[in-house]
């Protein structure tokens, strides 16, 4: 008995591996430029870091997510070509909130079982999505984890790098008494609350593959709409002279829901209010919240309802950059002020800080326009 078979008897087929990486070679090839060196299946990418010479002085920015259990999904209807987008929302736009403009990316696939054509569909998507946001994708790893994993089950999760000029990072730290909150929509649940979908089909006895007229498709379909990438029109729109030093800060929409997101890139001190009359929250959102029989208000912490970013940026720009997101293809609208001082009568009922940050406040209020 050789050494490869008995790998492959505990559950790990090396060849399925092999056949993985040569069916992904084309899709992950093309997100390189002349930036990217050695070639496809290296033990490291290797990236050209010349280019930050051009700075005066150069910071690297980095992220690493995954999607959550929007994976569970994909698995029970076994459509894998979106999820990789999904990863590349939740990892490269938020390079941008700091101003960085993306220079490459690697992802990790941990599965039961590798089944070739799969993990192809899961990086091809990778792939797609890193072309589409400027992002180089340089390296990755499948690791096969039988017992650990079920023979159809996958996870994954990845990690960018990008780079912005010390001098023009994006933060709270540029925020002024006075500047227009712009919401940027989103194009569904994008890759957050998922554990609470799940259990709500599950209580309410609805299968991914059931009909919703609401929808017009079915549950499942619905939900694995891919998440939007901003990365591209939002770094247009820094690189804008019309626009120069006119965006002071941006929120990516993604764990902890639409206050405490928004008020992580504010500064102490300062308060918000959010108006929900001036968005209607897009069908998916209502549609869970009706079988949850539950308000849309009771979710705000935990899915975007309509929101996928904030930019937070100057009166004398709000105007000319709704307009240029829109030309985009990116529906946004003024939904408030910022305020700085103690103007404000009780922040009791404000969201104040998040995830460590003694940001600034904010808090929803209205209804929701129908």
């Amino acid at each position: 008995m050789t050494s490869s078979t008995s790998y492959r008897e505990a559950g790990v087929d090396t060849a399925a591996g092999d056949r993985a990486v040569e069916l992904m070679k084309a899709a992950v090839a093309k997100t390189h430029g002349p930036e990217v060196f050695g070639g496809f299946g290296g033990f490291a990418g290797l990236f050209d870091a010349s280019a930050l010479t051009a700075f005066r002085r150069p910071l690297l920015a980095t992220s690493t997510d995954g999607v959550g259990t929007k994976v569970a999904i994909a698995q029970a209807i076994d459509k894998h070509d979106t999820i990789g987008q999904d990863l590349v929302g939740m990892v490269v736009d938020d390079i941008v909130v700091v101003g960085a403009k993306p220079l490459f990316m690697t992802d990790y696939i941990a599965c039961g079982k590798v089944h070739p054509e799969r993990i192809a569909s899961i990086v091809a998507g990778i792939a797609r999505a890193c072309s589409d946001t400027g992002t180089a994708l340089i390296g990755g790893e499948t690791a096969e984890h039988p017992g650990l994993l079920g023979v159809d089950d996958y996870d994954v999760a990845g990690a960018c790098t990008g780079a912005v000029e010390a001098d023009a990072i994006l933060g709270e730290h540029r925020v002024e008494d006075g500047d227009v909150v712009l919401a940027l929509a989103s194009s569904g649940l994008h890759s957050n609350g998922f554990s609470l979908v799940r259990h709500i089909l599950a209580q309410a006895g609805v299968g991914y593959a059931d009909h919703s007229d609401d929808l017009g498709t079915t549950f499942g379909e619905a939900l694995l709409e891919p998440t939007r990438l901003y990365t591209l029109p939002l770094l247009r729109l820094l690189d804008a002279p019309a626009f120069a030093g006119g965006v002071h800060s941006l929120s990516h929409v993604t764990g902890g829901g639409i206050a405490a997101n928004l008020a992580r890139v504010l500064p102490k001190g300062s308060w918000a209010e959010v108006d929900r009359s001036t968005w209607s929250p897009s069908p998916v959102f209502r549609t869970l919240s009706e079988l949850a029989g539950s308000s849309l208000e009771s979710s705000e912490g935990t899915w975007n309802l309509g929101v996928g970013f904030f930019a937070v940026v100057s009166p004398a720009v709000a105007a000319g950059v709704t307009a240029a997101l829109e030309a985009d293809g990116i529906a946004t609208w003024q939904v408030g002020t910022v305020h700085l001082g103690d103007d404000a009568a009780d922040l009791s009922a404000f969201e104040q800080g998040a995830k460590g940050v003694d940001g600034g406040a904010v808090r929803l209020v209205g209804a929701y326009r129908d």
